[in-house]
């Protein structure tokens, strides 16, 4: 394997950003939910064409790793705050998005790519990030905590019809 590059995403970046978030999502949850729920969520979050209008958005900002031509991870940032009712600061922005490909955990891609987000964040002016996470993905929680996030209130995150338990965690800058 070559060595991974990271550099922003462009609009052609979308079919294969929706084929890596989608795989690493159902790798990761797809055995929680029902074939409708996950289609569902899916289809409207992750398909190319939603992936495509984030693109376009210019509150996201998306950075990709990739080797051999083959996306291996992805970030993406939301530069307004995504929890409102739970913000602390005056320039919240959010993470919204931290994926690698399944065969790629553990090479490092993951911290890589959070150090450069927790950066741009600084650079951009944010005095606080928030993030939410799946309320048992324990893995997760062991890894934000290393960036100095903590659990700030629970929330739900919705797949077709099935709400999840979310933490919402947050870190001052």
């Amino acid at each position: 394997m070559t060595k991974p590059a990271y550099r922003p995403a462009g609009p052609a970046d979308a079919p294969a950003l929706s084929r890596l978030a989608t795989d690493s999502f159902v790798a990761k949850f797809g055995e929680l939910y029902s074939a409708a729920d996950l289609k569902a969520f899916l289809d409207e979050n992750l398909a190319p064409e939603p992936v495509a209008a984030d693109l376009a958005n210019p509150e996201m900002v998306y950075r990709v790793v990739e080797s051999g031509g083959k996306l291996l991870g992805y970030c993406k940032m939301g530069l307004k705050c995504g929890f409102p009712g739970h913000a602390r600061g005056q320039r919240v922005m959010e993470l919204k998005s931290l994926y690698t490909a399944p065969e790629a955990t553990g090479m490092g891609i993951g911290g890589a790519l959070m150090d450069w987000a927790m950066a741009e964040f600084a650079a951009r002016g944010a005095d606080e990030v928030q993030l939410s996470v799946y309320a048992e993905n324990f893995g997760a929680h062991r890894f934000y905590h290393r960036y100095g996030f903590a659990k700030v209130a629970d929330i739900t995150f919705k797949v077709g019809d099935q709400y999840d338990p979310e933490f919402l965690f947050a870190v001052m800058l």
